[in-house]
């Protein structure tokens, strides 16, 4: 399955939540979900559960269902607690770490800036959204992509308070992962364990 492309604010309404990294935008004035029929009560079965709370994270981190089932392969072959590893392994994607940063207003405009080469990642330009950010390693826009108005628009409002787990250096417009995010990182309500059943059941 590609990734999404559709209305965003459609898409976070269907699930029930406000996704950050999809959209800046709220659904506070209208939280029922979209349709017709959308403000009717819609019985919970386990299966659904567990497929909206896997929704939030392919939706939020604008991923293809096949990215989603190899992060969490690889976080299940880790020997920490699979719902956790994948949401540290989510949190680490360069897009989102620009993300987080305040450097983009969500993980799709961050991933235009990664995919047009404006990011470097300790001096070396990184074009690959999916790039995993290791402790240590440090981010920050190309000389030539400081005055990018996307990148000052960002910075001057950011979608999100940046996490404890992120070095900020405003002077010199630095983002660094001091450490690695916890399973309770993300930044939307999440029930990470219905993921885990969800995909432990199919793969």
């Amino acid at each position: 399955m590609s990734r999404y492309t559709g209305p965003r604010l459609k898409m976070m309404r269907a699930l029930g939540v406000e996704l950050p990294g999809l959209s800046r935008k709220s659904i506070e004035g209208r939280p029922h979900r979209p349709g017709q029929h959308g403000q009717k009560m819609m019985r919970a079965s386990e299966y659904r559960v567990q497929l909206v709370e896997k929704q939030k994270l392919r939706f939020n981190y604008g991923l293809t269902e096949r990215q989603l089932r190899s992060a969490f392969a690889e976080a299940r072959r880790s020997k920490t607690h699979t719902g956790e590893k994948l949401v540290e392994l989510l949190e680490r994607r360069l897009d989102n770490m620009i993300f987080r940063a305040g450097f983009a207003p969500t993980i799709p405009s961050a991933r235009q800036l990664v995919n047009h080469g404006h990011f470097l990642v300790n001096g070396r330009r990184v074009n690959i959204p999916s790039y995993r950010v290791r402790v240590g390693d440090v981010i920050a826009p190309r000389e030539k992509s400081r005055n990018h108005q996307l990148l000052l628009d960002a910075l001057k409002t950011p979608s999100l308070s940046r996490p404890e787990w992120i070095a900020f250096d405003e002077a010199k417009l630095e983002a660094k992962l001091s450490h690695l995010p916890g399973g309770d990182a993300a930044p939307f309500e999440l029930a990470v364990q219905h993921v885990v059943e969800f995909y432990t059941k199919r793969i």
